[in-house]
């Protein structure tokens, strides 16, 4: 019975010394996939999102002018210009049409 134990073990860890590299080999090659818009997902991005972005980027400014003596007492200015006005920005502005 103590052999059989023995053996399973040395067996279950040689087998682990030998997959576990092979593992992270195939997950180190996962494929990064590409967004690939619809029709329908750029028309709602179009007429739907960017609109709705650049309100929530004026709103956002708006927010930070009147955030600014506060900001500026905590020293965090640069966090609040992000959230408030570089987020909502980039997401109307920079990023393809149809991609989320």
């Amino acid at each position: 019975m103590h052999k059989l134990v023995k053996q399973s073990t040395v067996l279950l860890i040689a087998l682990s010394l030998v997959l576990v590299p092979l593992g992270s080999q195939v997950l180190a090659q996962a494929v990064v996939d590409e967004p690939n818009p619809n029709a329908g997902s750029m028309t709602a991005d179009l007429f739907v999102m960017r609109p709705l972005g650049a309100a929530a980027t004026i709103l956002g400014t708006a927010v930070f002018v009147l955030s600014l003596p506060f900001t500026a007492i905590s020293n965090t200015i640069p966090a609040a210009s992000e959230k408030l006005v570089k987020d909502p920005f980039h997401f109307t502005m920079t990023r393809p049409l149809g991609v989320w």
